[in-house]
């Protein structure tokens, strides 16, 4: 549950007979010694996760070609000394209890991993591609084969770096790397050359194959791991859905039918990442039946204000309602598939 309780609200439980007398306080008390296991997202959280994607873009996508003439050599140098010290600064804002900065600067250390991979092969003579295609950015934007050794090493100090240091935000960089293989392994197995609309399709069966993955860890793990790894799934599965082309109007509803199941499926879980993406491709789906019929009227504006208006309706209805409708929808499924589901414990 993420709903804040103060002392008012205790003292009214302790006079309605809920607690008995001197629980409040040894409630509150407890709860004021633990601030770590309250749901709350601060404004200093923004601030580490953003300092985080600076500098995760600072080392891989916006790695130019000026810094790629500095040699193979001062690449790793520069590599292995960024990942020892943000692991050394991770582990010391651990002991001084600021986990999420220290968890975000972790999941930062594991992201340039791929980078001091990169150098080795080059220097060992072991990159398999040309120098056309030696450019260290282009790992974030055209994956294919020879990238595969710098993926197997981000997910192994992934693990290693969740062994070190248990926050859920490492799980992003582990994942990415493992959305990268599937498709370098997918092209590698089929051969060149490989199409986007293939691409896509791996994208797809991949994100669903992660989310599966995480509905098994979520609610079984003491840090909420899942999160992010459901992120990650829909990201790979809804991208791929969203990309593919469909030019037939049954694709097209299928393709909304199929957010409506990720919507169904947010209030099944409890978890709102899926409302999201659902609540995205259904309005995108209404976006385009609403051009083709309002396309040359002046009501076109009004109906994609509608569109959006009840979107939004729909997420207040959902935040208001979804312990009760999540437990509405469960206790319409059979007692086997609510056992491989997660808890209401969020």
């Amino acid at each position: 549950m993420t709903e804040r309780f103060d002392a008012k609200d205790l003292a009214q439980a302790e006079h309605a007979g809920i607690l008995q007398p001197g629980q409040a306080q040894a409630l509150l008390n407890f709860l004021q010694q633990q601030p770590q296991s309250r749901g709350s997202f601060q404004l200093a959280h923004v601030a580490f996760y953003f300092g985080a994607l600076l500098i995760m873009g600072a080392m891989g996508w916006l790695l130019t070609e000026a810094w790629m003439r500095v040699g193979d050599w001062a690449l790793l140098v520069i590599a292995l000394l960024y990942i020892t010290l943000l692991t050394l600064f991770a582990v010391g804002l651990q002991r001084r209890d600021q986990p999420i900065a220290g968890g975000v600067l972790g999941a930062v250390a594991v992201s340039i991993v791929p980078l001091a991979v990169f150098a080795i092969e080059r220097l060992l003579g072991w990159w398999p591609l040309d120098d056309a295609q030696a450019d260290y950015h282009q790992y974030y934007t055209y994956v294919q084969g020879g990238w595969l050794l710098m993926e197997a090493a981000t997910v192994l100090a992934g693990l290693l770096m969740l062994r070190l240091i248990p926050f859920p935000f490492i799980v992003m960089p582990i994942a990415l790397a493992l959305w990268f293989m599937s498709i370098d392994l997918s092209e590698w197995f089929h051969g060149s050359p490989f199409s986007w609309e293939q691409r896509r399709i791996v994208s797809l069966w991949f994100g669903l194959a992660l989310l599966l993955v995480f509905l098994v860890v979520d609610g079984r793990t003491r840090r909420d791991y899942a999160f992010w790894g459901y992120l990650a799934g829909l990201a790979a599965f809804w991208g791929g859905l969203t990309l593919m082309d469909s030019g037939s109007e049954l694709g097209k509803a299928l393709y909304c039918l199929i957010n409506f199941g990720l919507m169904a499926v947010a209030v099944l879980l409890r978890r709102p990442v899926f409302m999201v993406f659902g609540a995205m491709g259904v309005a995108a789906y209404l976006g385009y039946l609403s051009y083709e019929v309002f396309a040359e009227s002046l009501l076109f504006p009004l109906v994609l204000t509608l569109i959006g208006l009840g979107v939004i309706g729909l997420g207040v209805l959902y935040q208001q309602h979804r312990e009760a409708l999540s437990k509405r929808l469960r206790a319409q499924l059979p007692s086997s598939l609510l056992q491989l589901l997660p808890g209401l414990r969020r």
